[in-house]
């Protein structure tokens, strides 16, 4: 049986980028993509837009059944979401992203900054090479995402809510970068992608 995601020790806000980075460190998840069960269905579950959990309709308002959830969802190669344990595998509906970036640290200017986020299930990722932010082909109407785990490009996400969305552009451009782009653990992202 797999036991809920810790939640954080002390407020986010409280956290240097050093404890971030050992609490990233510290994290285990289950094995989701090694678990293939035979038992396949549907766990009558939702991920809607805003973040919010639901199950048969009504909403999940415990926050720790929200995080022990969030350790078995996989995303398929065909797209769709599923929990996942060694037992079954069980399709859940995601109306965006099944997460949503609620806070960030910087730390750092220009080439040597590290962005951490804080996710809404109290999850924390460092932006990089193996967590790529993107921003979508349209400046004009951007979609900030961090990719979470699983397969980069089909794995799961993160939306970047719209304050902190700005907060990395006024960062992009006070580095003064052409084109604006946003660095972090060593990584280069432009805030539009190719």
């Amino acid at each position: 049986m797999v036991s809920p995601a810790p939640s954080l020790p002390k407020h986010f806000s409280q956290l240097s980028l050093t404890e971030a980075a050992e609490l990233l460190a510290a994290r285990k998840l289950p094995p989701v993509e090694s678990w293939h069960p035979a038992r396949e269905g549907d766990s009558a579950m939702e991920i809607r837009a805003d973040g919010s959990w639901y199950h048969e309709g009504g909403r999940i308002n415990r926050p720790a059944m929200v995080r022990l959830f969030s350790t078995i969802l996989r995303r398929e190669p065909d797209g769709r979401h599923v929990l996942v344990t060694p037992a079954e595998k069980l399709t859940i509906a995601v109306e965006d992203t099944p997460f949503r970036a609620v806070e960030m640290k910087s730390e750092g200017e220009g080439a040597v900054r590290k962005l951490v986020f804080r996710l809404d299930t109290d999850d924390l990722v460092m932006a990089g090479p193996d967590h790529p932010l993107s921003f979508g082909g349209d400046a004009d109407n951007p979609d900030p995402r961090l990719h979470v785990r699983g397969v980069i490009g089909n794995g799961l996400e993160a939306r970047i809510d719209r304050a902190l969305y700005y907060d990395l552009v006024e960062l992009a451009i006070a580095d003064g970068a052409a084109p604006p782009a946003i660095w972090s653990n060593g990584t280069r992202f432009p805030l539009v992608d190719a």
